[in-house]
């Protein structure tokens, strides 16, 4: 049988611009892998594109952060920009656990708003 998963979330760019400074490398450290921070350029907006995906995809995964880490799931770019989602330990057991069998992502923002969602494909096996 096949279905869908779905997740979705927004987050506003000014919680990135109102970091502690003092928390906000530790912060980084804890959320997003270093190939992350390096596609992000340093770029809030993109920064709360990574967080916003992150959000979705645990949220289709139907687990949320704490049962996964935050670096279980990486959003990545593939050659020409489009965000690809890697699944890693936890993340990517509940994906096979869930019978996901491909996933697509979309990432947009404003000056104000990222947002992201994930769409995942289940191929659950006959019974």
């Amino acid at each position: 049988m096949r279905s869908i998963a779905t997740g979705i979330d927004l987050v506003e760019i000014e919680r990135f611009q109102t970091l502690n400074p003092k928390i906000r490398e530790r912060f980084y450290k804890r959320v997003f892998t270093p190939s992350e921070l390096t596609a992000a350029s340093g770029l809030l907006q993109n920064l709360a594109g990574k967080f916003a995906a992150k959000e979705a995809t645990a949220k289709a995964l139907g687990c949320g952060i704490g049962e996964i880490k935050w670096q279980d799931i990486e959003i990545l770019n593939d050659e020409n920009g489009k965000p690809t989602l890697v699944l890693h330990d936890k993340a990517l057991d509940n994906a096979q656990n869930a019978f996901w069998s491909d996933c697509s992502i979309s990432i947009s923002h404003t000056t104000a708003y990222a947002v992201a969602i994930v769409t995942a494909i289940i191929e659950t096996p006959d019974r």
